[in-house]
């Protein structure tokens, strides 16, 4: 089954290009669709925060992959897509859980999002803490590693 979505945003940051680490000290900011009425962000401010759903625009179908190590690291495994977080996804979407920082009319403010300039927001959900996981987190070792300067 083939689905449509638009984009109801988009990411105005400093990243240009696509890297895999440093993320912390990028500040975003999400400006709503002409399309989207204002009052959507109506709430919004309430929330420490969120929830953004994007798309990988930028990939292109060729360069999808099903299985590898992360980053081409030789010293990780190979896993499957479902098994890393790799852009280069069978439907480029990404998610990242945010910082709220700031709203002012058709614009939020938001900290932690690994997506560059341009990027198209698909939806933006509030965190709810009864909507966290209730276990333990569990995760191979390499994803430590891997993710040691993600967010320095």
């Amino acid at each position: 089954m083939e689905l449509k979505f638009k984009s109801i945003g988009t990411v105005r940051n400093s990243r240009k290009t696509p890297t895999d680490d440093h993320w912390e000290e990028v500040i975003s900011e999400i400006e709503l669709s002409d399309d989207i009425p204002t009052e959507a962000f109506d709430g919004i401010s309430g929330f420490s925060h969120l929830e953004i759903i994007y798309c990988f625009d930028k990939v292109k179908s060729n360069e999808i992959v099903f299985s590898s190590r992360p980053r081409g690291n030789p010293d990780f495994p190979v896993v499957g897509i479902f098994g890393q977080r790799k852009k280069d996804r069978p439907n480029a979407i990404g998610l990242c859980t945010v910082e709220f920082l700031e709203h002012s009319a058709r614009k939020i403010k938001v900290k932690y999002l690994d997506a560059i300039d341009g990027t198209p927001v698909l939806d933006i959900k509030p965190v709810f803490k009864e909507f966290q996981l209730k276990g333990k987190i569990v995760q191979p070792k390499w994803v430590s590693e891997l993710m040691k300067n993600y967010w320095k």
